[in-house]
């Protein structure tokens, strides 16, 4: 095996040390709350497994064995699966972490009316790119599961701390993502892309990245108020 095939998987590693290596501090105490952080990764992974599953197989997208260890679960490399489980763990950590240390820091109304905002913008986009797939899906899944979760109001009091987090973690995003698009370890086709890119990124994966964090996050606070076990 050569050493560019670990890029993937060495990225995957680099972004989970951190969070991991910190969950056992004695003020954030994260890993007291994996009963419910393991099921607010693993529903949303399901998801967009499937997503990305058909999206790969309609050539969508696709990966560079190049730069994959070549271990693969219905045509998708290992290293996918786990960007589902290792990407959201990072982000719930920063998450915590900053309800943590920053918790009267709240602008509810704010983020809102922004929300809103982006609702409108995310259903625009959509509607308006409705043959290139990507752009299509990514935006309409984003602005229906925002309406959702504005409309529903029980999530307004972490809406402050979901856009910092979601802020905070676009550079690790950026790092991450950059590296895998400008190898490229993945690859989009460019008629179902709007081909705007944040460096080498296509736009679209910072509306994807937004969903799943949201998802990631609604589901935990859900399952933590609830408390169903």
């Amino acid at each position: 095996m050569e050493c560019k095939q670990l890029t993937y998987a060495g990225l995957l590693l680099g972004t989970i040390l951190i969070p991991l290596a910190l969950s056992f501090d004695k003020k954030v105490h994260f890993f007291t709350r994996w009963k419910y952080i393991f099921p607010a990764i693993l529903i949303p992974a399901v998801l967009f497994l499937l997503w990305d599953v058909k999206f790969t197989e309609a050539s969508i997208w696709s990966f560079n064995p190049d730069y994959l260890i070549g271990i693969h679960f219905h045509g998708l490399p290992l290293e996918e699966w786990l960007f589902f489980i290792v990407i959201p763990y990072a982000s719930l950590f920063i998450y915590e972490v900053l309800k943590t240390y920053f918790p009267k820091i709240e602008f509810p109304n704010l983020f809102v009316a922004f929300s809103l905002v982006l609702i409108i913008a995310f259903a625009v986009l959509s509607l308006t790119h409705r043959e290139q797939y990507y752009t299509f899906f990514n935006f309409l899944f984003a602005a229906v599961y925002l309406g959702y979760t504005v409309f529903r109001n029980r999530f307004k009091q972490h809406l402050t701390k979901f856009y910092a987090t979601f802020l905070i973690s676009m550079l690790p995003f950026l790092i991450v993502n950059g590296v895998l698009t400008g190898l490229p370890v993945v690859e989009y086709h460019p008629d179902h892309i709007l081909n705007i890119r944040i460096l080498t990124i296509p736009v679209e994966d910072a509306g994807y990245f937004f969903l799943l964090l949201l998802m990631n996050t609604t589901i935990y606070e859900n399952l933590k108020e609830q408390r169903y076990y």
